[in-house]
């Protein structure tokens, strides 16, 4: 497995970053159905636990909603680590949109 984690600096309060976040996963799953599979999401707090598979293959991480950012962590199998670069940066677009 390799490991990522993406640091994303946002504006908002803790509470409406986080409720955005949340709102976004489901949004993944609704528009990436046939591609991402068993996706499951776990809350305590301003902590977020996830996994689910992408073509087959399975992804976890954590997100930690703070006061200034959000912090994306997790581990991608070795198969696609050499996507590595392009999801985080998809990650990272895509929260940056998200959080404005």
């Amino acid at each position: 497995m390799a490991k990522f984690t993406i640091v994303v600096p946002h504006g908002l309060s803790q509470e409406e970053a986080q409720r955005r976040v949340q709102s976004l996963l489901g949004e993944v799953k609704n528009q990436f159905s046939d591609q991402i599979g068993k996706l499951r999401e776990e809350w305590v707090g301003n902590r977020g636990e996830f996994s689910f598979e992408a073509m087959g293959y399975p992804v976890a991480g954590a997100l930690t909603v703070g006061v200034f950012d959000i912090r994306f962590s997790g581990n991608v199998p070795f198969t696609i680590s050499l996507f590595r670069g392009q999801i985080e940066s998809a990650i990272r677009e895509r929260a940056k949109t998200l959080l404005a």
